[in-house]
């Protein structure tokens, strides 16, 4: 199994446990994303004590948290939307511009005017052309 969305299917509502019984119980194990199942689990008021608990115990094994979870919550179809992040043009051009990530952008937009970031999207314009 190497689609986290699998786990949390099983989790949520097939209660099939992917991980004992399967062709390469190994690679099932290591297909297992904790990251990703307990962000899922974290969109819904009945599961994300369950998620929690998993995050405060990272090094716990993948097979004995994903038992954990398989066990102790209850069978209900659940489905959420996952946010993203908005698409921010200016963002985008001063990341593109200073070479940074994210962050360090977002940081800098807070610093810059909006006579600066257009100089920028000028300036990386003149440079596409």
């Amino acid at each position: 199994m190497s689609n986290p969305f699998d786990y949390l299917n099983a989790i949520n509502y097939t209660k099939k446990d992917l991980m004992t019984g399967s062709v390469n119980d190994e690679l099932a194990e290591d297909g297992y994303n904790p990251f990703v199942v307990n962000k899922g689990l974290s969109y819904f008021p009945d599961t994300i004590l369950y998620s929690n608990e998993m995050n405060t115990r990272p090094q716990i094994d993948n097979k004995l948290q994903f038992h954990y979870l398989i066990n102790s919550i209850r069978p209900k179809k659940r489905y959420s939307k996952w946010h993203k992040r908005n698409a921010n043009n200016d963002l985008e051009a001063i990341q593109q511009y200073y070479q940074c990530n994210y962050t360090k952008a977002e940081q800098a937009l807070k610093v810059l005017t909006g006579e600066q970031i257009e100089c920028i999207k000028q300036r990386l314009q003149s440079c596409e052309e």
